[in-house]
């Protein structure tokens, strides 16, 4: 269950190597998620994992708990009252997520009417011009 509130905490010892050391990690709420993916302008995209680096900035720690981030992303878009573009939120290759409503397919049909191109090769598809896409970092 994702937190109603943000969290920072100890990043678990057993996850060290993958935050590259001790700190505090954030453990974001969807409302924290919500408001970061707001900000994004209209035809741009934002991975996974820009979130998390984006919120560890903002939040002045180590990371970002990216079990939590997806969890509440699943919040947003699974919210009926949320008005947020959680569709234009894609893995780190551009894949995209088969989690939200509509799976990778509603995800796929959201972007297409946007204007973005992808790849529907492979089991997944991706979004093809990822890099001109992504809000900077």
């Amino acid at each position: 269950m994702e937190p109603k509130e943000d969290a920072i905490v100890d990043i678990p010892k057993e996850r060290l190597s993958f935050f590259g050391g001790a700190g505090k990690m954030l453990l974001p709420s969807p409302t924290t998620v919500a408001a970061l993916i707001e900000k994004m302008p209209e035809g741009k995209l934002i991975t996974t994992s820009l979130i998390c680096q984006k919120l560890a900035e903002q939040f002045n720690v180590r990371g970002t708990c990216p079990v939590t981030t997806q969890k509440a992303l699943q919040a947003i878009a699974h919210d009926p009252d949320a008005r947020v573009a959680y569709w234009r939120v894609v893995k780190a290759n551009g894949g995209l997520i088969n989690r939200f409503p509509g799976g990778a397919e509603g995800q796929a049909e959201r972007l297409r009417r946007e204007g973005f191109t992808l790849d529907r090769k492979g089991k997944t598809p991706k979004v093809t011009n990822l890099r001109e896409s992504l809000v900077p970092s």
